[in-house]
């Protein structure tokens, strides 16, 4: 059912009812190393080249929520300069971040790669914050874990999510999945999120995600449902 504080937004499998007062946008890890030229994924060999179109759309999007209201969230993916926060052979992050592998296999990128305080680690320049967005550090793939990001919802009466970044199958559906644990709603803008691998990583990922754990929608639906709500 929708009021006047609420959007009806087209999205698959079904439109969705977005209370614009109970909705945020989740800016998933949108930083030099998985979308700059030089950054960590460029260094890794992964294919990066999708990543401007996505910054644009990103960037739209942002405006328009803002200018609605909505609270907008960063987030940015990495560890201490000692790497302390990534874990030892002990954790399955250790063998599974493809930044670790990379840096053991090329030792001259230690503490080069998503080391916070360093370039790699910093929002790209087209999507800093603006005042009043709120900026999240996140040592895992998803962003609920170990982070404040479930109080900052739940304080601002957040129950919608509306997510954005990169990677899709990664970090965005990790973050988009424990939110449905936790009664959020997620939906993702398809065309706002890039995953540096083969299309049907980005299809299969869409496919998850809408059949079992949320919705999927566009930026020009986003914007043309979000544009037309004033901010109070």
């Amino acid at each position: 059912m929708t009021t006047p504080d609420t959007l009806m937004l087209p999205a698959r499998p079904e439109p969705l009812a977005l209370p614009v007062d109970k909705t945020a946008v989740i800016v998933i890890d949108m930083q030099n190393a998985y979308a700059s030229p030089g950054g960590y994924l460029d260094l890794a060999g992964f294919d990066i080249s999708g990543a401007a179109a996505v910054i644009d759309k990103i960037a739209g999007v942002l405006d328009v929520a803002r200018g609605a209201g909505m609270p907008v969230i960063y987030f940015q993916n990495g560890w201490d300069a000692d790497y302390v926060e990534a874990g030892g052979p002990g954790s399955p992050n250790w063998h599974k971040s493809n930044a670790l592998k990379t840096m053991r296999a090329r030792p001259e990128l230690q503490g080069k790669l998503l080391a916070r305080g360093g370039w790699d680690y910093e929002l790209v320049d087209a999507l800093k914050p603006q005042p009043g967005d709120i900026q999240l550090h996140k040592t895992r793939y998803s962003g609920f874990f170990n982070s404040q990001l479930d109080s900052v919802l739940r304080s601002r009466g957040i129950r919608h999510l509306v997510f954005v970044g990169i990677a899709t199958n990664v970090c965005v559906e990790s973050t988009l999945r424990d939110g449905f644990f936790l009664e959020y709603f997620g939906t993702v803008l398809e065309d706002a999120t890039h995953q540096a691998g083969p299309d049907f990583v980005q299809k299969a990922a869409l496919y998850n995600i809408e059949t079992f754990f949320g919705w999927v929608s566009t930026t020009a639906d986003f914007k043309g449902a979000v544009g037309q709500i004033a901010p109070s």
